[in-house]
C-alpha cells in the first residue's frame, strides 16, 4: 500500500502498512509501552484525534487488540505484553481507515478520565479554569464536543490528582502544622477538632517573621475581616492584618473555622492576645479596625479590653447612604467624618439636622467616637476603610477552589514572595522615609511655604494664615490642627515651624515610617514547606483539649448545597479608600488645595 497524508483539525495523519502517526502520537510494529494503560490511553487520543470509534476486542492481563467500530473497517491493532518484562509491544498494525469516521462533533472516547487528562497542565498554572472554558477550548483544539457535567467532573477529577481531594486536605492539616512549626521555628500552627467524630473546627497560623515585623517595626493597628470561603466544606478565612511604612497590608495571622460564629471571633481574637502577649514584654495599646459586627466588638472587648476600637468607614457610610438616601447629606456626613477638630465636626452635624432630623438618632446607633476622627481616640493614620478586605477577597479568589492545605500553601508561598521583593526593593532606597512618606512629607513642606511663622520660645510656634492660627509644639509633636498626631507625620503647620528653625522636617516622622523601620519589617524569612509526601502525620488535639490522640480529622459537616453558588459582584471600587474631600489651609473651602487658592495674601 502507498504511503498517504491526511490532515484532521490540528492533527497530522501518515498511514502505512506498519505505522501510523497522529501529532507526537506514533505506532509502530514493536513499540513498547509501559503498561496497557498506556496504550489504551495512548489509543483514545488517536481515535479522537481522527474522529473513528474505538472498539475493543481484547483487554487482559497480557494482550489488549482493538478495532475500529465500523463494520467493514481494517484498521486494527494488537499488543501483548512482552515475556519476562511488564511492558507491553505492538504486534500488528493495520493502519489504514476505509470508514467515514465519527460525522458528528460527540465522541465515544472523549470520556472524563480523558478531559481530566487533557486539562491536567492547565489547572496546575491555573485552578480558577472554569468547565466552560474547558469545553470551550476542547472544541477548538480537538474539534469535539464535551458536555458541561463532563467539563465540571473532568476538572474535579484532575485537580484531586494534581491538588488531592478535600477531604485529604483536612486529614492533612495536623502535618502541615507541624511542618510549619518546623521549617519556621517560633511560628504558630494550630489545629482543632471537635465531636466524636472529629470533625475539623478551627486552625490558627502565624508566621514568626509576621510576628517579629509587627511588633518591631509597624505601627500599632491592625484590621480585621473576614471572608466566607465556597469550597467543598465551606467555612470562614479570618485575618489579622498590619500595615507596613509604605502602606502595604501586612497579615500577621490568619484562621480557617468551620463557620462564623460568636464564639469562633472570640477564639481568634484570644488566640492573637496570647501571640502578642507571649512575644513582647510591653504590649503596645493597640488600634482595633473592623466591620461594625457585634461579634468582634465583644471579642476585643474581651481579649483587648485597653484597645481603640473603630469601625470601617465603609460599611458606616453604606448604612447612612441606604438609611437617608440624600446625596446632599451624604457630602456633609463625609465632610464631618474627615473633620480634624470637635467644632469642625459638630458644624457639620449641624447643617444635617437641618436637613433632617433623623439624623440625630442615627448617631445615637453609630456612636461619632467610633468612626469620626474628631472624635476617635486611637491612631488610624489616615486608615478610614479596611485594606485587609480587598487582601482577604483576592485570597479566595485565587484558592477557592483548592483543599484546605493547598489554599494555606498559596497564602503562604505569596506571603514569602512578598518578604523577599519588599525587602529587596527596600535596599535600593537612600531616603530617610519610605516613598509615600517622602511623598506626603514634601507635599507639607510645599504647602507650608504660605505660612507665616512666629516662634514663641524654643519648641512652640505660631503658624498664621489669613483665616486661622495654630500651634505647634515640635517637642510634643503635636500641631493644633491634629493632623500630626493623627498621621504621624509632620503636617503643612509642623513644616513651617520645623523649617523656620532649621530643622529636617523628615526627621520628626514616626520611627514606624523609616526606611530602616520597613526594612526591619521584613527581615525575617518565611520558608518554604516541603513536598507533602515528607510529611509525617501526627496525631491532633481533639476537643481543643492538652491531650494527643492519633486520631484522623475530617471535613466539618456543613457542604456547599447542590447547584451553581449565586454570585455576589463585589465591585473593586469598593475595596478603595473613599476619595478625600480636599480642604484649603488657607482660605478653609472646600475643593481646593493651599498650592492652588486664589485667595490674596495681604
Amino acid at each position: 500500500m502507498d504511503n498517504h497524508s491526511l490532515v484532521v483539525g490540528d492533527h497530522s495523519l501518515v498511514t502505512t502498512d506498519n505505522s501510523l502517526t497522529v501529532a507526537d502520537h506514533t505506532l509502530v510494529i514493536g513499540q513498547e509501552f509501559a503498561d496497557v494503560e498506556t496504550c489504551r490511553r495512548m489509543l483514545k487520543e488517536i481515535a479522537i484525534a481522527l474522529h473513528f470509534d474505538l472498539r475493543i476486542v481484547k483487554s487482559d492481563r497480557s494482550r489488549f487488540i482493538a478495532k475500529c467500530s465500523k463494520e467493514g473497517c481494517p484498521w486494527r491493532i494488537h499488543v501483548a505484553k512482552c515475556p519476562g518484562v511488564p511492558t507491553f509491544s505492538v504486534r500488528t498494525l493495520h493502519g489504514e481507515h476505509t470508514c467515514e469516521g465519527v460525522r458528528d462533533l460527540h465522541h465515544q472516547q472523549a470520556s472524563v478520565g480523558w478531559v481530566a487528562r487533557s486539562v491536567e497542565a492547565r489547572l496546575r498554572d491555573n485552578p480558577q479554569y472554569k468547565p466552560k472554558e474547558i469545553l470551550q477550548d476542547i472544541r477548538e483544539q480537538h474539534g469535539v464536543a464535551v458536555s458541561y457535567m463532563q467539563a465540571w467532573r473532568g476538572k474535579e477529577r484532575s485537580m484531586a490528582a494534581v491538588h488531592g481531594t478535600f477531604e485529604e486536605g483536612y486529614r492533612l492539616l495536623p502535618a502541615y502544622c507541624d511542618q510549619i512549626r518546623k521549617r519556621n521555628p517560633g511560628s504558630i500552627a494550630l489545629v482543632s477538632a471537635t465531636g466524636q467524630e472529629n470533625c475539623f473546627q478551627r486552625l490558627f497560623i502565624s508566621y514568626r517573621g509576621s510576628i517579629y515585623g509587627f511588633i518591631n517595626a509597624c505601627r500599632p493597628l491592625l484590621e480585621l475581616d473576614i471572608t466566607h470561603l465556597k469550597g467543598k466544606y465551606l467555612g470562614a478565612l479570618l485575618c489579622a492584618a498590619a500595615v507596613d511604612a509604605d502602606e502595604a497590608m501586612f497579615p500577621l495571622a490568619i484562621a480557617i473555622v468551620d463557620a462564623e460564629t460568636d464564639e469562633n471571633w472570640m477564639w481568634f481574637l484570644s488566640e492573637l492576645r496570647k501571640l502578642l502577649g507571649v512575644n513582647t514584654d510591653n504590649m503596645p495599646r493597640l488600634t482595633i479596625l473592623s466591620a461594625r459586627r457585634s461579634s468582634i466588638v465583644e471579642a476585643v472587648e474581651t481579649h483587648f479590653p485597653s484597645a481603640f476600637h473603630g469601625f470601617c468607614l465603609r460599611h458606616i457610610s453604606e448604612n447612612f447612604r441606604d438609611e437617608f438616601k440624600n446625596t446632599k447629606l451624604v457630602n456633609i456626613f463625609w465632610n464631618a467624618v474627615y473633620a480634624l477638630t470637635a467644632a469642625e465636626f459638630e458644624a457639620k452635624i449641624n447643617e444635617m439636622v437641618e436637613i433632617s432630623q433623623d439624623v440625630i438618632q442615627w448617631f445615637q446607633q453609630y456612636p461619632p467616637r467610633l468612626w469620626a476622627i474628631a472624635y476617635f481616640e486611637g491612631v488610624r493614620y489616615g486608615h478610614f476603610t479596611l485594606g485587609v478586605t480587598e487582601l482577604l477577597y483576592n485570597w479566595t479568589i485565587e484558592g477557592h477552589e483548592l483543599p484546605i492545605v493547598q489554599l494555606l500553601e498559596h497564602i503562604r508561598q505569596e506571603m514569602t514572595s512578598w518578604f523577599r521583593h519588599r525587602h529587596n526593593l527596600s535596599m535600593s532606597w537612600t531616603s530617610i522615609l519610605v516613598p509615600s512618606a517622602e511623598k506626603r512629607i514634601s507635599e507639607a513642606i510645599a504647602d507650608s511655604r504660605c505660612y507665616q511663622v512666629l516662634r514663641a520660645n524654643e519648641v512652640e510656634f505660631e503658624i498664621v494664615s489669613s483665616e486661622r492660627t495654630n500651634i505647634v509644639d515640635i517637642r510634643s509633636r503635636v500641631c493644633s490642627c491634629r493632623r500630626w498626631q493623627l498621621y504621624g507625620l509632620p503636617c503643612a503647620h509642623a513644616a513651617a515651624a520645623l523649617l523656620s528653625c532649621g530643622q529636617n522636617a523628615h526627621l520628626f516622622a514616626e520611627h514606624c515610617f523609616t526606611v530602616g523601620s520597613y526594612r526591619e519589617t521584613y527581615s525575617q524569612v518565611i520558608n518554604p514547606i516541603p513536598e507533602k509526601s515528607q510529611w509525617i502525620e501526627p496525631g491532633i488535639e481533639a476537643d481543643g483539649g492538652g491531650a494527643k490522640a492519633d486520631i484522623t480529622i475530617r471535613p466539618p459537616k456543613t457542604r456547599r448545597p447542590p447547584g451553581r453558588p449565586k454570585k455576589k459582584v463585589i465591585r473593586v471600587e469598593s475595596f478603595k479608600r473613599p476619595k478625600r474631600v480636599v480642604q484649603c489651609g488657607r482660605c478653609h473651602t472646600l475643593g481646593h488645595s493651599q498650592k492652588k487658592c486664589a485667595m490674596q495674601i495681604y
